[in-house]
């Protein structure tokens, strides 16, 4: 009798540590990018962005046709050139030739870094946004949406964030 009593004892304190381990845990869930979409800054990185990505193939266009130019007035005067003035005219092309073929990997990174500077300090507030919210609400766990395949009940938190963040 007194062993069943123990077991018993045992069994209650353990289904109660368990709730109580439950029901500490909070679980919800985000699309932060829904929100970082919504956010007026990302509205004006991008205008920034798309400006900045103009100005380089703008810059590459100008250069190409530089190139181009120089390439016709080559052949257009090449016959009265020196054969010493024909090959440096010639390495001077090719240099730009060479210029221009590394034009396009130069533009990707510069683009790309430009991407990572603008985005940096929205992602930034978004997520501060996000950290307060689930501090506020006692959330234990916050995951991605996207990132989830199965995932146990939670709660939306987009609008909870895009309120702290005087969104709509």
């Amino acid at each position: 009798m007194k062993k069943v009593l123990i077991l018993v004892v045992l069994v209650a304190s353990l289904l109660a540590t368990t709730n109580r381990t439950q029901a500490q845990n909070k679980f919800g869930h985000i699309s932060l990018s829904d929100v970082i979409m919504a956010m007026p800054e990302t509205k004006k990185a991008d205008t920034a962005f798309n400006q900045f990505r103009e100005a380089l193939y703008q810059s590459a266009q100008d250069k190409n046709a530089a190139f181009q130019s120089d390439v016709a007035k080559f052949n257009k005067d090449s016959s009265t050139y020196t054969a010493a003035v024909k090959e440096v005219k010639r390495g001077s092309l090719q240099k730009q030739m060479v210029e221009l073929q590394g034009e396009e990997q130069r533009i990707n990174e510069e683009l790309q870094k430009k991407q990572e500077e603008i985005s940096a300090p929205i992602q930034k507030k978004a997520l501060e946004a996000l950290q307060a919210v689930a501090k506020e609400n006692g959330y234990t766990y916050v995951f991605v949406k996207e990132a989830l395949l199965v995932s146990p009940p939670a709660d939306d938190l987009a609008p909870l964030v895009k309120k702290k963040l005087g969104l709509k």
